[in-house]
């Protein structure tokens, strides 16, 4: 959550921190500010909404600085305002701070600040930080300022990645992080920070990731990190593969409609390489070192949030029908204060697309403390979850920059298939068997490519969404192995387009869900052809027969389904197993065309952000 830049170089810096905030905008995007140096002294912009009204204001400006930070925010503690935008100070005005992450013990530490003689002017967990490294710092005897920092952050608990200045240091900039993602790009004479490599892409493709419990200072022409505990760390440079072309539209109105429009590519970039036609089973490197433990595994528990969660019960089902294997869906958020039972020969997987998911990150290290192995399916390589596990797999995907999920949740779920076809194969699944999954698996890309070109052509889902855009309230619904597809459809029309939608499994409808419909309330079914079709066709009956109309994401050649509903969405033919990756095409879909013609804003929608990393 939340979006960091610095700049310290021989550039202007306004230009290097607004463009790093508009690619980071996806974060957060209720207020935004900047912080840098004038005449040794420290001057903060801050606005309300987008990064755009930002950028008026600085160009009004006529300062040129060389040295700033910026941060564009999603609102945790206080509401939306100028006030509380960061950057923040202190009493003295000689230090700001920008901050992603959540400081829990801020009440307590407000308190003795104030009773020190801080005066506290915005109602952020932040503000806490640059008045503690002011105590701090003003308590010492000739004390380093980076020594003020390390004290200060000793006494905070919780999480962060901070970027800070200090009036009488005007040269450098101080970064620090727990918890939440932190980097340092790293140029010729220059160098940046910031919480997403997708800031620094423009200017350079080496990068620095901060550890755990480290400290930098940044200047120009040098950087140096330590431990908190002051233990000198030598600055790793990685290379990453982003381009500019990843990280913009394209060409497309939305980055959501991009990124649904590039799951041809990175399906088939989820599995490229990993699947052994010869031998039926999946080769997943990422992995080998524990294959005994996985051969071995009597249950495996998964854990994630949101959309991950939904790609988890995929998985749940994948592995279950292939593998024989137990296997438990858990929310991240509360697996680790419900003392979870892990026992010798069982192992956890944990999700997420950014790698950086708090909830998540708290659900693997409680697995960790229990002694368990634990697995992680991550898209950003060198994100937290990455290092932090003991193996795992990347899904692929590129950066996904739209907030609601699309291609991360297919490649995912892409990924989850692969290891269910390995411990398939190491439970029983036979060879033949694999063989002919992983053709239909190589199959999917083309079968989406297909479905995208020809509705692309025809305006079908645009054309149902003009009906039934004034709806409030739809219900999502499906059995099996598409039930999860169900829930991830009604998670979108929700994300971004504000309007109210529940998934269940279908059977479940007439247990009280029944009780809603009526003619404004449509019913979406994933009634594709598998062997629950007759009894989704039952439960469609029972819609109609109650006056709800019925939209229906069908297989290409069923015609019985056009005389039972309103309106039908045909899908290529595939096998069940490999389906849900091609019905969650409709429910993209639909939901991103309700949401154009409601007028809301897709890539952004209101109250989210796209990297969770608060709890």
């Amino acid at each position: 959550m939340c979006g960091i830049v610095g700049y310290v170089g021989k550039r202007d810096a306004f230009p290097v921190l607004i463009d790093g905030l508009k690619r980071l905008e996806y974060r957060g995007y209720d207020s935004a500010g900047v912080a840098y140096f004038c005449n040794n002294k420290i001057k903060t912009v801050k606005v309300t909404g987008f990064i755009k009204e930002l950028e008026r204001e600085l160009g009004n400006i006529e300062d040129n600085p060389k040295i700033g930070i910026a941060h564009t925010r999603w609102a945790t503690h206080g509401e939306p305002s100028i006030t509380n935008a960061h950057p923040h100070t202190d009493c003295t005005g000689k230090i700001a701070v920008v901050h992603n992450g959540i400081i829990e013990n801020y009440r307590a530490l407000r308190q003795y600040l104030t009773e020190r003689g801080h005066k506290f002017t915005t109602d952020t967990d932040t503000e806490v930080i640059a008045h503690l490294i002011e105590d701090v710092y003003n308590g010492g005897t000739d004390m380093p300022f980076w020594k003020a920092i390390r004290g200060a952050l000793r006494e905070v608990e919780g999480t962060y990645g901070i970027a800070v200045l200090f009036s009488e240091e005007p040269d450098r900039i101080f970064a620090a992080r727990h918890g939440s993602p932190l980097l340092i790009g790293a140029g010729e004479d220059e160098y940046l920070v910031a919480s997403d490599a997708a800031a620094v892409l423009r200017y350079t493709n080496r990068v620095i990731y901060l550890d755990e419990g480290t400290l930098a200072t940044v200047k120009a022409d040098s950087i140096v990190i330590s431990t908190l505990d002051a233990e000198s760390i030598t600055p790793k440079i990685e290379k990453i593969s982003l381009s500019l072309n990843e990280i913009e539209k394209g060409g497309f109105p939305h980055f959501m409609l991009k990124e649904i429009f590039e799951q041809p590519q990175t399906l088939e970039n989820a599995f490229r390489g990993r699947l052994n036609l010869e031998e039926g089973t999946a080769r997943l490197n990422g992995l080998k070192d524990y294959f005994d433990d996985l051969k071995d595994v009597e249950r495996l528990v998964i854990t994630a949030c949101g959309t991950s969660w939904h790609a988890a019960l995929i998985g749940e089902y994948l592995i279950e029908e292939l593998a024989r294997v137990p296997v438990d869906v858990d929310y991240a958020s509360e697996f680790r204060y419900r003392n979870p039972i892990i026992k010798d020969n069982e192992a956890v997987i944990v999700i997420s697309q950014s790698g950086e998911t708090a909830d998540t990150l708290a659900a693997l290290r409680e697995a960790k403390r229990q002694g368990a192995p634990v697995f992680g399916i991550v898209n950003v390589v060198g994100s937290t979850i990455a290092r932090e596990t003991d193996a795992g797999v990347y899904i692929h995907a590129g950066p996904e920059i739209g907030v609601a999920s699309t291609k991360a949740f297919t490649s995912q779920v892409m990924v989850l298939e692969e290891i269910a076809l390995l411990l398939g194969r190491m439970h029983g699944y036979s060879m033949a068997q694999g063989v002919d999954l992983i053709k239909e698996i190589k199959r999917v890309p083309e079968l989406v490519e297909l479905f995208l070109k020809k509705e692309d052509e025809i305006g079908t889902i645009r054309k149902i969404a003009e009906k039934y855009y004034m709806c409030n309230n739809f219900l999502y619904l499906g059995r099996g192995i598409n039930f999860p597809v169900a829930l991830e459809g009604a998670l979108k029309l929700k994300e971004i387009s504000y309007v109210h939608a529940e998934g269940y499994p279908a059977a479940e409808m007439k247990h009280g869900p029944i009780a809603l419909i009526d003619k404004n309330t449509p019913a979406v079914f994933i009634a594709t052809e598998d062997p629950l079709y007759d009894k989704i066709v039952s439960n469609i009956e029972e819609i109609r027969a109650r006056g709800g109309p019925v939209i229906a994401v069908a297989t290409e050649g069923d015609e019985q389904i056009m005389e039972l509903t309103d309106n039908v969405i045909y899908v290529p033919q595939a096998v069940p197993l490999v389906m849900p990756m091609i019905t969650t095409l409709p429910m993209q879909l639909l939901a991103y065309h309700i949401a154009v013609i409601r007028g809301t804003n897709v890539d952004q929608p209101r109250n989210l952000a796209k990297s969770v990393t608060v709890e």
